[in-house]
Formats: C-alpha cells, sequence, structure tokens
C-alpha cells in the first residue's frame, strides 16, 4: 500500500510538472555575474546577473536572489508559489556607481533545495 501511495504520488507531480510545460526535476537555483572588469572612479556599471534552475511552478521555483557588493546588500527579491520569478531561467539587472575596487557577491535559492553556491566578480577601478 505505501508502495502505491508513493507511486501515485510521483505520477501525481509528474502530471503537475507536464501541466506546467515543465518536469518537477531536483536541483539547486545557481547564479552567474556579469560585470566589467574595470571601471572608471564615479561611474556607474551595469551588474547583470543570471540565476539557472530546473523548474518555476506553484510547488517548485527559486525563492530568493540577493546581491551583495563589498559585503553589504544592494539588491534581493523574494518570490512565493503565486508571485514566482518570470521564469526557470532569469536575469536581473541593476546600475551600481563605484567609488573604489567591489566585490559583488549573488545567491539564488530553490525553495526545496537551495543554492548552488555564491558566485563572486571583481570589479577594479582605474583613477
Amino acid at each position: 500500500m505505501k508502495k502505491m501511495i508513493m507511486g501515485l504520488s510521483f505520477i501525481f507531480l509528474m502530471m503537475v510538472g507536464l501541466l506546467h510545460g515543465q518536469f518537477v526535476w531536483a536541483n539547486k537555483s545557481a547564479t552567474s555575474i556579469e560585470v566589467p572588469e574595470s571601471a572608471t572612479k564615479g561611474s556607474e556599471i551595469t551588474i547583470r546577473v543570471k540565476v539557472t534552475h530546473n523548474a518555476n511552478n506553484f510547488m517548485h521555483y527559486t525563492k530568493w536572489l540577493q546581491i551583495t557588493v563589498n559585503g553589504k546588500e544592494i539588491a534581493r527579491w523574494d518570490y512565493t508559489m503565486t508571485n514566482r520569478p518570470e521564469g526557470a531561467t532569469f536575469t536581473k539587472e541593476i546600475k551600481y556607481k563605484v567609488e573604489g575596487d567591489i566585490e559583488i557577491k549573488a545567491e539564488a535559492s530553490c525553495n526545496l533545495h537551495g543554492s548552488a553556491g555564491i558566485a563572486t566578480a571583481k570589479v577594479s577601478v582605474k583613477e
């Protein structure tokens, strides 16, 4: 009986995934950062963070994305089952004024499986 219930539960989850155009496979949310290698002091740079995840449905989605510069949070997006990211893979972009060398960190987390880790990038400032 227990095996039958587990089997039916698995089939149900796969059906939900198919109805939403995707399977509900297990994976962690991962990030990558795109920034220039260097910038002029006082200039504004664009920080692009790409989040990749295998699913984006009400049961399995990226729960949050956080960006920090030199240890200080500069942006955060929180998601819920009814307010999910725009896709399983998505990009967020923000502007940041550089006054000195910076280290950017980005991390995202799956609501079920957590984070694949922190992505890091550095921008050196030219006078």
